[in-house]
């Protein structure tokens, strides 16, 4: 299996185009984000995982997401695929990300220790006033 894209997004939505193709509507999609107030905070993105399954693979595999700050893990999600081969799938990872202070943690995504793909986060100072 193989990772199409990993994206962090407001919202996902699966809709059926004609001839029964689907199609998903993303929303949002962000690599940083004013804090919602003062530090330290908890906040939980919707990490949005597309992935393909190859015809020739039979199908199971598991996704791992390790979330590192400063080379450090955070916290890490890991959970079973099973997609028919020849389609694609999605996983939505929701994480409950401490930030001390302003800064990027990075999302390192992998099915069956296979490659990596690395998605920041920043969260920015909170806007004055908002």
């Amino acid at each position: 299996m193989q990772i199409v894209s990993a994206l962090f997004a407001d919202d996902i939505q699966v809709r059926q185009a004609e001839g029964g193709a689907a199609r998903l509507d993303l929303t949002g999609i962000q690599f940083s984000a004013a804090a919602p107030g003062p530090f330290p905070l908890t906040i939980t993105p919707h990490l949005v995982v597309i992935v393909r399954c190859p015809t020739d693979h039979p199908g199971n595999a598991a996704l791992e997401v390790v979330f590192l700050r400063d080379g450090e893990q955070i916290a890490r999600n890991v959970q079973p695929l099973q997609i028919d081969p020849g389609r694609f799938a999605y996983r939505l990872v929701r994480p409950e990300l401490e930030f001390p202070e302003a800064g990027t943690v990075e999302a390192h995504c992998r099915i069956d220790m296979g490659p990596m793909t690395v998605v920041p986060y920043t969260l920015l100072a909170p806007v004055a006033g908002a």
